[in-house]
Formats: C-alpha cells, sequence, structure tokens
C-alpha cells in the first residue's frame, strides 16, 4: 500500500505528502507574508521531492504560529494577498495543498481556517474548525459544517483541524458525507501525542476512512510542537508516522478505491453502515432509530452533562481571555432555513 513512500504509483493510488512544518512565528504583516512565501516554496519542494505526489499537507497554524495573536493586521482573507501566493504555488507547481489560515472575521474572533487548493490554483475547501482548544484557544466556533470536495484520483477530501479529530464524531460526519479521506491539521505539543496516534487510527478504523495528519515540527522559543506526521488505513494499520525533525516531507500512496470498495463489500465491523442499521440479521433493514440521548438533547438546543454544574472551565479566563457575552450563529443553519 505504502508504494515506498508513493515512490511506485499505482494506478488508483493518491500520493500524500505530509510537511512537518518548522514553527514559526509572525508578528508583523511583514513576518506573515515572508511565512506564506516560505510555505510556497515548500510546496515547491514537496514537487522537487517526489514527482508522483498529489497532495501536499501543511500543518495548522503554518502561517502564524502558535501565539494565539488575534492583531486583525496580521488575520488573512480568503481574497487577501496571501491565499493568492499559496494559489499560485499549487498551480505553478501543478499539485493539490492543503492550508491553513487564521481568517479575519468582522463579527467577532477571527476563525481557525483550513482551505484545500487544486493543482489548477482553485479553492475546491473553505473549513472553519468547528472544535477550539479551549480554554487556550480564542478562535470564533466554526459554522460552516464540515465540506468535503472531490480530490485527485478518486478521492473524496474532508479536512479537520487538531482538536476537531478528537471527536468521534466528526471523523463520522465526514465519512457520513462522503469522505473516503480526511486530513488532520494540527500544533500539537508533545503531551497531546498518545491521544494523536490512537484517535487517528480509531478514526480510520470506525469509517473505513484513510486519515492523513500532521503537526507542525520544533521550537519557537516557547513551544515545542511535535511533527508526528501520520498516514492510516481505512482498516486503522499505520502506514507510515513520522517523527520530529522539522521540515521534513512524510509520504505515503494511499488506495481511496479500496476504502470504497471495502465500504461495499465489508460485513463484520462495516460500522458506519451498521451504526444506522442495528442488528439487520434479526429485522428488515435493522433498526434505524435513534437511541442516543446525546443526540436527541443536541438536536432539540438542550445538551447537558450530569456532572455540568461543577465544571469549572466554561470560558478562556484561565489563559487571559474576557468572558464572551455573544451568542454563536451557524450561517450553515441559517442557510438551510432561508
Amino acid at each position: 500500500m505504502n508504494g515506498l513512500g508513493g515512490l511506485n504509483k499505482s494506478s488508483g493510488g493518491l500520493v500524500i505528502g505530509l510537511v512537518q512544518q518548522q514553527l514559526p512565528q509572525v508578528v508583523t504583516p511583514s513576518d506573515l507574508r515572508d511565512q506564506t512565501i516560505k510555505v510556497s516554496r515548500l510546496v515547491g519542494k514537496a514537487r522537487r521531492n517526489l514527482s508522483t505526489m498529489d497532495l501536499v499537507v501543511f500543518p495548522e497554524y503554518s502561517l502564524h504560529g502558535l501565539s494565539m495573536d488575534m492583531n486583525p493586521e496580521i488575520m488573512c482573507r480568503i481574497d487577501g494577498p496571501e491565499v493568492a501566493i499559496l494559489q499560485t504555488a499549487c498551480s505553478d507547481n501543478k499539485i493539490w495543498g492543503c492550508f491553513s489560515i487564521m481568517e479575519f472575521n468582522p463579527l467577532g474572533n477571527p476563525y481557525n481556517t483550513g482551505l484545500i487548493i487544486d493543482d489548477k490554483g482553485k479553492l475546491k475547501l473553505h473549513y472553519r474548525k468547528l472544535h477550539p482548544w479551549v480554554p487556550v484557544e480564542p478562535w470564533e466556533p466554526g459554522n460552516l459544517g464540515i465540506p468535503v470536495c472531490e480530490g485527485p484520483n478518486g478521492s473524496k477530501l474532508a479536512l479537520v483541524i487538531c482538536h476537531d479529530g478528537m471527536f468521534p464524531e466528526m471523523a463520522r460526519e465526514c465519512a457520513y458525507k462522503g469522505a473516503n479521506v480526511m486530513l488532520r491539521t494540527a500544533g500539537y505539543t508533545a503531551p497531546i501525542r498518545h491521544s494523536w496516534r490512537l484517535t487517528n487510527q480509531a478514526n480510520a478504523f470506525c469509517n473505513l476512512m484513510i486519515t492523513a495528519s500532521v503537526c507542525l515540527s520544533g521550537s519557537d522559543g516557547t513551544f515545542d510542537s511535535m511533527g508526528e506526521g501520520m498516514i492510516v488505513n481505512f482498516d486503522g494499520t499505520s502506514i507510515v508516522e513520522g517523527g520530529g525533525r522539522p521540515d521534513e516531507i512524510i509520504t505515503s500512496e494511499v488506495r481511496p478505491d479500496l476504502a470504497d470498495e471495502a465500504r461495499l463489500n465489508w460485513g463484520v465491523e462495516n460500522n458506519i453502515y451498521q451504526f444506522g442499521h442495528r442488528g439487520y440479521v434479526a429485522v428488515k433493514g435493522g433498526a434505524n432509530d435513534c437511541p442516543y440521548t446525546f443526540m436527541k438533547d443536541m438536536v432539540a438546543g438542550k445538551y447537558l452533562l450530569p456532572w455540568e454544574e461543577g465544571i469549572v472551565h466554561k470560558d478562556g479566563g484561565a489563559y487571559g481571555f474576557p468572558k464572551p457575552n455573544r451568542l454563536f450563529i451557524n450561517e450553515e443553519t441559517d442557510r438551510k432555513g432561508d
């Protein structure tokens, strides 16, 4: 399946490169431009590194670093110069790319945003992180749902960001919307290493979906990101794992077509199908009810844990952020209601 890191590409193969990018320090607009140019050059490095590569994936915070600085002068816009540079890098090098920006939000805190750009420089996917890593991160919760796009070589791509991948419901939503490859970009530091590995594997196995995940790497003088690029097959088997060397590109071939085949032909452990068709041996078509209280409560807007009253951290005060007073607006829900 690995094809020697993608050197030997099969006809149904998708070759992915994960850039364990050096953790940057970005303070000024000039820093932001310089860092964007560095990322664009790494796109070129990826293409030179492996001529068979279809998709290069950069970590979360690859343009902004881990400072959590919300200075509007270093926030990006979808139609801004930073995204244009990344689009040009993809078209010039004829490669798909996955990138991270902090997106300006005129109505509140910035969004932590992920983008997928095709090999012609066209924006194919725009995602805003649904689950910021609270209470550490100040970003506005995402309001565009989880989009899925057609990718190269039979892939259907979804993107989640860092903490998103700790929620099994996120990976399930990606798969339910058709993704056979889920990308996960992150800035995680070493204490998350164990959780990173097991969730990358569980997200793949539970959904018969390939996962490709990568963190920033190295130190900015304060934080130490872990690298740990990791590609997992749809059966939960790790295909390739990187270490912590900054700017190393971890590569592998994966087979989206085989993930699609497994979803059709597997009986035992076809969990994403069986989740909505409980006990189909006993009852025709399986039970298709919703026996899960937490799902019903969330839809009704009354999600409440039995221990919720005693929870200590319910805002960002522990990390110096003021208590918010704005309510959340979900653009995806609002659009559906139009």
